[in-house]
């Protein structure tokens, strides 16, 4: 393997390389080395982090904060884990002027086994389940966001910017092209950086909010998938600062505005047929599908710590009218959580439609096909087929906080069991850590209404 990378940088005058491992809240932590200390720690698994970014909050803060963690989770001590870069994952960082490659990295612990909290690994963990059973999950994921002016202040709220017309756009311009052309620039280099990488992005089109797009993926391998959203991410932010603009991917950016969400199709792949499991030509929905639509109904609403990982992810579902707040599945119903788009054969799938945007790529693929397979596993029945539009009308069967999230998430023994009950105290601990950062701020609106009424 170190003879692949030392061809490789070669090949493309590399001179620096940026390894990256994505930590629970999917932001990019790593270091920067000289290629010649990057090919000699190879030799000798150098590339190290502390184990603590393993706990790491949102807002900086640590889960033990709020729980002392098994020492195998998190050593008081904060010994280094091993990161060993994943060769598959190489690719140039075409913003910069240096020659720069930038390598995800799977971590290790220094006894060889893999971090519990490393995202990569709780991602290859679901998927060796369904490889047992003969199966290849196979997703497409559809990520939504914000163009937003610069916000150095964040006492102020967000603003939506100025296009190439010289105007901020107004109304909702849901698909329109010139809306999007408002911004061609941007979009041409964004094209370019993911070319450049090989994130294989399909369109591009405009959403309901105000300078709100949507990018579709090419649908492939969850964990190759994973890897391209979590760098898109990346990539979608430094476009956005070279046109001197804000990519945000928050659930809910802005006040009297639509959220933002991750739509995650998903379908099954029989490995010895390369056939969809999910179709049948007798009943067009197959037995299996049904299975696997009761498990995301049975479990998505107490996975919500993962689908919906910060306080914000809770204005987008329960402040917003289109957000879907149900577990409802129908054939075409944009209303429920859980739509069949297509009853053609080779495009049998599902799409959940309740994640928002702000989700770790790796942890919301590992939440949907954990819970499709616990459908498959226990054989569960799905409600029955929803046919009318529910948008606004529906008693919603999701948790409705952070708090109601986190005790159904954390004492669902078949979860603990599927992906690791360390691995769901440490989520558990760094949201409630998160949550008591939240509940210090005094917001803005407290002091319009309370300063001087109560």
């Amino acid at each position: 393997m170190k003879e692949n990378f030392k061809k490789w940088l070669s090949d493309n005058s590399i001179t620096e390389v940026e390894c990256l491992v994505p930590d629970l809240g999917g932001i990019a932590r790593g270091k920067i080395l000289p290629t010649k200390k990057f090919i000699q720690g190879l030799e000798n698994d150098s590339h190290r982090l502390p184990q603590s970014v393993f706990i790491q909050t949102i807002s900086g803060g640590y889960a033990t904060e709020d729980e002392e963690l098994p020492v195998d989770v998190y050593n008081p001590t904060d010994i280094d884990v091993i990161l060993r870069p994943d060769f598959n994952t190489i690719r140039s960082v075409p913003w910069y002027e240096d020659p720069t490659a930038q390598v995800i990295c799977d971590a290790v612990n220094l006894n060889g086994t893999h971090v519990i909290n490393s995202s990569r690994s709780v991602l290859k963990k679901i998927l060796k389940l369904f490889d047992e059973q003969g199966y290849q999950p196979i997703v497409s994921p559809e990520v939504e966001f914000y163009l937003v002016k610069p916000n150095p202040d964040s006492d102020y709220p967000l603003e939506v910017p100025i296009g190439q017309s010289g105007r901020e756009e107004t109304g909702k311009q849901a698909f329109g092209i010139d809306a999007v052309n408002e911004f061609d620039n941007l979009f041409e280099d964004v094209y370019n950086f993911c070319e450049n990488q090989n994130i294989e992005i399909d369109t591009i089109n405009h959403e309901s909010g105000s300078a709100q797009m949507e990018i579709n993926f090419q649908h492939g391998d969850p964990l190759e998938l994973a890897d391209q959203v979590f760098l898109f991410k990346r990539t979608l932010r430094q476009a956005a600062i070279k046109h001197k603009l804000y990519a945000t991917f928050m659930a809910k950016p802005m006040e009297n505005q639509p959220g933002s969400s991750l739509h995650l199709h998903q379908s099954l792949i029989r490995k010895k047929n390369k056939k969809n499991v999910f179709f049948s030509k007798k009943s067009t929905i197959s037995n299996l599908m049904k299975n696997y639509i009761a498990g995301l109904q049975t479990y998505t609403p107490n996975l919500m710590p993962i689908h919906a990982p910060n306080i914000n992810s809770y204005r987008r579902l329960f402040a917003t009218w289109d957000a879907p707040r149900n577990t409802n599945w129908g054939l075409g119903n944009r209303s429920c959580g859980f739509r069949i788009p297509s009853n053609e054969e080779h495009s049998m799938r599902i799409e959940n439609r309740i994640s928002g945007a702000d989700t770790n790529p790796y942890l919301v693929f590992a939440a949907n096909l954990a819970a499709g397979y616990l459908g498959i596993k226990n054989k569960l029945k799905p409600s029955p087929e929803t046919k009318k539009s529910v948008f606004g009308k529906d008693k919603s069967s999701l948790p409705k906080n952070v708090e109601e999230a986190i005790l159904l998430f954390e004492n669902d023994e078949q979860i603990n069991e599927v992906f690791n009950q360390k691995f769901i105290r440490t989520i558990a601990a760094i949201r409630r850590v998160e949550n008591q950062a939240y509940l210090k701020v005094v917001s803005s609106w407290e002091r319009e209404f309370l300063l001087l009424n109560v």
